[in-house]
């Protein structure tokens, strides 16, 4: 479809791949609804985006905390409030040990956020997509929503749950004119790895030592196709490798 004048809502759009998606949703001609945990980058990604001419709208969320999410979206401006594409972007993963060794506080922020967190927007969302009997929810999954690698059971676990969550989402919305999609890359160089790990960039680099991954343009590219294409066509399902990746463990990496 046209996004020209459409209203696109992404989470997590401070930074990574949200961010990314926004610059291609604005020069598509979306009108962009932004949220993220970060307001600082937040209030600098409209202000790049109105100094291009670009309709944006921001506001600070942190997606998992229902109360915030439910009046963040009860309470938009009424231009703001028909949602035509939503993007459930904003997911983190935190550590990479074994399951006995593993930090809890560090599970339940990634099922929280990755989980929670997507049903409690969806849930404030989509009913204004039925009852207009138009719109598009994509959510932002992994290869480790259909691999389970070692170390990263929770992480995978959450990310399985997304699929899950899509699946039924499609199920549920089918005949309402909505419609559902997942795009679930492999190795993107963001943030990503830098929050896996707390902050150690020296850990988080070597997670892209000798391969070529994705970059964050390279997924929002990806989110734009599926977003454009006509209203009878819905691209169920993407997923995204580079091309130094086969499977969430096998990576060709160059000396």
């Amino acid at each position: 479809m046209s996004l020209q004048d459409k209203i696109v809502c992404v989470t997590g759009a401070s930074s990574g791949i949200g961010a990314a998606c926004v610059e291609v949703f604005a020069a598509a001609g979306a009108r962009l609804l932004v949220c993220a945990r970060r307001s600082d980058r937040l209030h600098e990604l409209v202000a790049g985006l109105t100094g291009k001419g670009v309709e944006a709208h921001a506001f600070q969320l942190d997606v998992r905390d229902r109360d915030a999410v439910s009046e963040a979206f009860e309470s938009l401006p009424k231009e703001w409030s028909e949602i035509d594409l939503l993007l459930n972007n904003a997911g983190l993963s935190r550590g990479l040990e074994p399951l006995q060794d593993g930090l809890i506080d560090d599970w339940d922020e990634m099922l929280q956020t990755n989980v929670q967190g997507l049903l409690y927007v969806s849930r404030a969302v989509l009913p204004g997509m039925v009852a207009r009997g138009r719109g598009h929810a994509i959510n932002i999954g992994s290869i480790a929503g259909r691999e389970v690698y070692p170390k990263g059971a929770v992480y995978c676990a959450s990310k399985h749950a997304v699929g899950a969550i899509t699946a039924g989402m499609r199920l549920d919305l089918n005949g309402t004119g909505v419609k559902v999609s997942t795009v679930d890359p492999g190795l993107v160089n963001t943030e990503f790895s830098r929050v896996r790990f707390h902050g150690d960039q020296d850990r988080a680099d070597q997670t892209y030592q000798g391969m070529t991954p994705l970059s964050g343009a390279d997924v929002a590219a990806s989110v734009l196709w599926v977003a454009q294409q006509p209203e009878h066509v819905n691209v169920a399902e993407v997923l995204l490798f580079p091309a130094d990746q086969a499977a969430a463990t096998v990576v060709h990496r160059r000396s």
